[in-house]
């Protein structure tokens, strides 16, 4: 039975848009709209992403990007709800004008199309501060929720400042913060005051607002029942997970461009998203009313206190049962892009190194070596080349290997894995990989369980790579001499790890297509 958000039952089954279902908040919500009952309908660039979450069945999936008013137009039809969860940051310098572009056409399309609300999640703003002293991406936050708030759609509009739960950014951060620097030296931002929130709650509000009467078009703050500083969470952090004391030492001269360059070293969360983090703690961000209650009750002990919170994360964190994570959502623009298995190359040149190699083992026990590949499972080749360029990476502002995975055992398409993002996944037969690494020009990397022509287990590697310009073509050149260590070795060790190999040479080939 469907409950109106002031706990009464209202009968109804609403039809639910929800965009950034690939992402860390978005993932989480569609099960919860479902649970409720609701018809849930997911717009994605890519819906491939979604195929293999566990309520993909569930849902329907449309095509369609938020700056494209056509593909809005079509998902919007016969929506009653509408949820905007996704945002610009990190496509650019410009993001901010693409934030206010995607938020205009969603409520013009939403106007349009007779939707009865909509609700966006956006960032806990401080009071008394001139827009212009903002970080752009809280500025932008604002902004998007403004625009929904003048568009004549009701609109719920959530403000929430630091979201504690399994996999989030801020808890990644917190966490490798704590548990790697026993003795830290940090910004002075630890000493500014926020109010961080339980994502439990912040679900709890966003399935809750779908009910909201009619006549509510308004923000709400929403947070936790405790008031921190960050040195306070990482103190308090230390105590829940077990961990001795932590020292930490401010000092003034480390600003938020150079702290979030700290994080992105000591952290999984790169320096362009911590960045960000780090901006918004310069300001204090607490909660100025807790209105949303009148609508969405709280039930005893909710919201629920920072401490409870930190407790749930890391369980989900230890049993491995993290169903999205801050990095769920790819690299901007990476879906428009040529794939390696489009049947006429249009994109010019095409490298490829392909290796071979025949296992004495089933392909079932081949397949489970290749889905448990990289996080704590490693590369099987070389783990300090892995490792100097996972750095590389980093200093240059990419994403590095720290992300690691989602799930030790698993893999689903959309993953994201060390510095790579699962593109396709056919169980027992393929794995390919797309890299999000900073690189001139796009990379992928095939696996394949394979039964030869005599009926025998083989696994097959395929390393491909688009160049960009002439930098493109002298970065392939220039990493060609490694693929022996790196590639060969890796070929080796996986048909080795699953069962070892027959002793024959493997075949393998450095093409330009």
């Amino acid at each position: 039975m469907i409950m109106a958000a002031d706990g009464q039952p209202t009968g109804q089954r609403l039809h639910c848009l929800v965009t950034g279902a690939s992402g860390y908040i978005g993932g989480r919500l569609v099960p919860e709209l479902l649970e409720d009952g609701h018809h849930v309908r997911c717009l994605a660039r890519s819906p491939g992403k979604l195929r293999d979450r566990p309520w993909a069945a569930q849902a329907d999936t449309v095509r369609g990007d938020v700056t494209d008013p056509e593909s809005v137009a079509a998902a919007m039809r016969g929506i009653d709800v509408a949820y905007y969860l996704v945002h610009a940051l990190g496509t650019g310098s410009r993001f901010e004008d693409t934030d206010r572009a995607a938020a205009r056409i969603f409520a013009e399309q939403a106007r349009a199309a007779g939707v009865r609300r909509i609700v966006y999640l956006g960032g806990l703003t401080p009071r008394g501060v001139p827009e212009e002293s903002l970080s752009p991406h809280l500025r932008s936050r604002a902004e998007v929720g403004e625009i929904f708030l003048d568009s004549p759609v009701p609109a719920t509009v959530l403000r929430a400042a630091v979201v504690i739960g399994s996999g989030s950014a801020s808890f990644e951060m917190l966490r490798y913060l704590t548990e790697r620097l026993p003795v830290m030296v940090t910004p002075s931002w630890v000493h500014t005051r926020t109010q961080p929130i339980g994502v439990r709650d912040v679900l709890r509000y966003l399935v809750g607002s779908a009910t909201m009467p009619d006549d509510v078009d308004r923000g709400f703050d929403i947070g936790g029942p405790d008031v921190l500083t960050y040195r306070d969470m990482m103190t308090r952090y230390a105590s829940v997970a077990g961990l001795p004391r932590r020292f930490i030492v401010p000092v003034p001269v480390l600003t938020p461009r150079l702290s979030s360059h700290w994080v992105g070293l000591v952290t999984p969360v790169p320096a362009s998203l911590a960045r960000p983090l780090t901006e918004s703690l310069r300001h204090e961000v607490v909660c100025h009313e807790h209105d949303i209650a009148q609508y969405v009750p709280d039930a005893p002990g909710r919201p629920l206190p920072f401490d409870e919170a930190l407790s749930l994360a890391l369980r989900r964190v230890r049993e491995a049962q993290v169903s999205t994570r801050w990095s769920s959502a790819s690299v901007p623009g990476a879906p428009s892009d040529p794939l390696p298995t489009d049947p006429d190359w249009a994109g010019g040149s095409l490298y490829e190194d392909e290796r071979h190699r025949p296992v004495d083992a089933s392909r079932e026990a081949l397949w489970k070596v290749v889905e448990g590949i990289g996080g704590e499972n490693g590369w099987y080749s070389s783990p300090l080349a892995w490792a100097v360029r996972g750095w590389l990476d980093r200093f240059a502002g990419g994403v590095g290997l720290r992300r690691g995975r989602r799930d030790t055992e698993r893999l689903r398409v959309g993953d994201s894995l060390d510095f790579w993002r699962v593109e396709e996944i056919e169980p027992g037969h393929l794995l390919r990989l797309r890299a999000e690494m900073r690189l001139p020009g796009l990379a992928w990397l095939e696996m394949y369980a394979e039964t030869d022509d005599e009926g025998r287990t083989r696994y097959r590697q395929r390393a491909l790579f688009h160049p960009r310009g002439l930098l493109g073509h002298a970065y392939w050149w220039s990493v060609v001499p490694f693929h022996a260590v790196v590639f060969g070795g890796m070929a080796r060790n996986i048909a080795r790890a699953a069962g070892g190999t027959s002793g024959r040479r493997s075949a393998s080939r450095a093409t330009r297509i």
